[in-house]
């Protein structure tokens, strides 16, 4: 099978990963926490962290090790067999679109407190946004990397001004401003709700396992570059919560702290942040759906056309065709009034299902060394699971959905079996 181009470094890596992670929640979902935890929120982050890291580190070690641009898909097949990879490569493939359009939706909240669009002109900023990002990732990930790398250094930079200044200002106060909060701020409830939403600001890191086969040297730079970028990521969401605290009744928190601190730029050098930050994370998982799709396509399970690579040695039409699947769904979640909230549970039960499969495999295929890292990552998926609650139907609903369509495809592959060699 023909090789995809090998051009990510470790540095690279890091970026990408942590790009994908911070998205388009990195100065927004910090605010949505303390509303559901009051001053506890800084906890659910913490918790929430210490749970992703050994699950970061069991997907870094399959990736490592099971180098596939199939991803978690791989894991599940060398782990359980064609069936359940194939019903995880579909679920990851259909869970994508839907997430596409809620991240499109989060990003351009970013551009509320600069420019007022109606709702007619951000469907079609959105849909441009797709565009952009077509050809950004029809050239490979060598030129993402290095952009989301900066990206990432630069978001560091500006959190970390933002904390220094903050303890500079205010030195003689210990505590954080008395906020506004729900009644179940502090308990055990209003944590879990606070880790339910921080969720979505970790989905990604299956992403990156797509790309582990385009890592210069994946077996000496793809853990440390993993568990570099998700660390840093948890770090920068604690210090974002934490200042977002300083500014509880203001609309966009983030914001007026910046403000406070350094004028009237705040909305325009936060905003553009998140606002590319948000392009940035639909970027990667554009990138990783791609690939899977072509992997599939090698496999015969998806049409043999998404098998085709540009001069670049990108799965060119594999983009082209996901990306106009994720434009409809744009489209059909602006007519039906579809809101952010609703696709980002349906996308997060369908990936904690993906988590979970994989997990399961990392069991049965790496070392007894590795079992409590495992252990403890299938002890977070089920907390995930519990704050997801009802949303998890739809991920059922979506596997059994693929698992009827691939039992059905392989009883007409029986009964074709000419037809089956043609295409494949």
């Amino acid at each position: 099978m023909t090789r995809l181009n090998q051009t990510i470094t470790r540095w690279q890596g890091m970026g990408l990963i942590a790009t994908t992670l911070l998205g388009t929640g990195v100065f927004i979902l910090p605010q949505l926490t303390i509303a559901e935890a009051g001053d506890q929120a800084i906890w659910a982050w913490v918790i929430l962290l210490m749970g992703i890291l050994p699950l970061t580190w069991v997907f870094a070690e399959l990736g490592r090790r099971f180098t596939h641009a199939a991803g978690p898909a791989y894991f599940v097949d060398r782990a359980f067999g064609p069936l359940a990879s194939r019903v995880i490569g579909l679920l990851f493939l259909f869970s994508v679109p839907p997430g596409a359009a809620a991240a499109l939706i989060m990003t351009f909240k970013f551009l509320e407190p600069v420019i007022t669009l109606s709702a007619e002109q951000q469907l079609c900023g959105e849909l441009l946004v797709f565009l952009l990002i077509f050809f950004i990732n029809r050239r490979g990930l060598q030129l993402s990397g290095r952009i989301q790398t900066g990206l990432t250094l630069t978001i560091l930079f500006v959190v970390t001004l933002m904390l220094l200044m903050t303890l500079i200002q205010s030195p003689d106060t210990d505590t954080v401003p008395v906020m506004h909060r729900p009644a179940v701020a502090g308990d055990y409830s209003g944590i879990m709700q606070a880790i339910g939403l921080g969720i979505w600001s970790f989905l990604g890191i299956e992403a990156v396992t797509h790309l582990a086969g385009e890592f210069k040297d994946v077996k000496r730079d793809y853990i440390p570059a993993t568990l570099t970028g998700v660390a840093l990521v948890g770090l920068i969401y604690i210090g974002c919560t934490w200042l977002s605290m300083q500014a509880p009744e203001h609309p966009l928190a983030m914001v007026g702290v910046f403000e406070t601190q350094f004028g009237n730029s705040g909305r325009w050098i936060i905003g553009g942040l998140g606002f590319i930050s948000g392009i940035a994370t639909l970027n990667i998982y554009f990138a990783s759906l791609s690939r899977l799709a072509w992997s599939f396509s090698n496999d015969g399970i998806l049409p043999h056309q998404l098998r085709t690579l540009n001069q670049h040695k990108i799965p060119t039409i594999a983009l082209i065709s996901f990306m106009l699947i994720s434009a409809l769904m744009l489209l059909l979640s602006y007519l039906a009034g579809i809101n952010f909230t609703l696709l980002a549970h349906w996308v997060n039960a369908s990936l904690v299902v993906v988590y979970t499969a994989s997990i399961l495999a990392a069991w049965k295929l790496l070392e007894r060394r590795c079992r409590p890292a495992i252990a403890i990552s299938l002890s977070a998926c089920g907390m995930f699971v519990y704050c997801l609650g009802s949303a998890m139907f739809y991920a059922l609903v979506l596997g059994l959905l693929a698992t009827l369509i691939l039992l059905g495809q392989q009883i007409w592959k029986q009964k074709n079996p000419v037809g089956e060699r043609a295409e494949i």
